[in-house]
């Protein structure tokens, strides 16, 4: 699961939906793999890890509240 999230091919809806899990735990086994693969390889992991974005769903969020305040008037 974290390697498809990785990957990048599916948004996190998308894995989420397919592996039947919330949305927060893909995101936690990604953080997880990721600071467990910089200690395999014997490097520092990072401060943090940045968030996984899930660019459709913003995108459908700013289109929403564009048509909804485009006819307000």
């Amino acid at each position: 699961m974290a390697l498809a999230v990785l990957r990048g091919e599916k948004t996190l809806a998308e894995l989420a939906q397919q592996f039947d899990v919330h949305p927060n735990q893909i995101t936690q086994c990604r953080t997880q793999l990721l600071e467990g693969a910089f200690g395999v390889f014997g490097a520092v992991a990072p401060a943090k890890v940045a968030p996984v974005v899930d660019v459709k769903s913003l995108y459908a969020k700013i289109a929403e509240r564009t048509q909804s305040s485009s006819h307000s008037c």
